[in-house]
């Protein structure tokens, strides 16, 4: 717990006043957290970044991440994300041939769609912060997912005795699940004497739909990891795991904010 405490202090101390200030710096790092957590996803596979699949889904990411204040790099090419994906999954099924089957139709699979998990999830994190008031909607979402988090944990261990999904999270409990949902339910009520710019109506479901999907979240990595045996993501972060253990619930969280029209 005191190692967590001390990983949890520092990161935040780097990772916030770089989403407070914004612009290229904000960019940067996504782009970095994006890529560490590629390679993570790869590697469960057993699929290196430094590879040729492996560069021709780190680039496809880099393209995917493009705000849309820089789409007109893609608009002077003729091309849209759409049409560089499906060049991508050419080059893939291409690639299965030249390695004769060692690069499998699974591994073209596996890697389009961590590209894609990967690539949204963050793409949507650079476009709420981007957005007007998207600021306070980064930090609404952030603070929702670490309250569903510490209420799901906290209320699980008090009073859970119904296992959620032990097939996939033998410790999750539906009791923490509906925890989790009413914590974030409070953090979202304070969140309305802020000023955020959204019907008192409105933020609460979507702040119930956000809870119960960030859970999922988790479950969804959870089950790729229980799939190819894995512990933890990586090791990045002492007492946390990787950078995919510790964003997993907001890379639905983040695009479900735009779908939901809150921003």
């Amino acid at each position: 717990m005191k190692q967590r405490i001390i990983t949890a202090v520092i990161a935040a101390a780097v990772f916030l006043p770089i989403v407070i200030f914004g612009g290229i710096p904000f960019t940067l790092m996504v782009y970095l957290l994006a890529s560490v957590g590629l390679y993570e996803a790869l590697k469960m596979r057993n699929l290196k970044l430094l590879s040729v699949p492996g560069l021709i889904s780190l680039i496809l990411l880099w393209i995917f991440l493009l705000p849309k204040e820089y789409q007109g790099i893609l608009d002077t090419m003729n091309y849209t994300k759409i049409e560089l994906a499906m060049l991508a999954v050419l080059l893939f099924l291409t690639y299965t041939v030249i390695t004769k089957n060692r690069f499998t139709f699974e591994d073209v699979a596996f890697s389009t769609l961590a590209t894609l998990y990967v690539g949204i999830g963050f793409y949507y994190f650079l476009e709420t912060r981007g957005a007007e008031a998207g600021l306070t909607y980064v930090f609404y979402s952030l603070f929702i997912i670490w309250a569903t988090d510490s209420g799901a944990y906290f209320i699980g261990r008090a009073i859970g005795k119904n296992k959620l999904w032990p097939e996939i999270s033998p410790n999750k409990t539906v009791e923490g699940f509906f925890g989790g949902v009413f914590c974030a339910l409070i953090v979202a009520a304070v969140f309305l004497f802020t000023g955020i710019d959204a019907s008192p109506v409105l933020l609460l479901i979507a702040t119930v739909f956000l809870s119960i999907f960030g859970q999922i979240g988790d479950l969804v990595e959870s089950a790729m990891k229980r799939h190819y045996n894995v512990k933890d993501s990586g090791n990045i972060l002492p007492g946390h795991g990787g950078i995919l253990d510790r964003f997993d619930s907001l890379l639905f969280v983040w695009p479900l904010l735009h779908f939901f029209h809150l921003l």
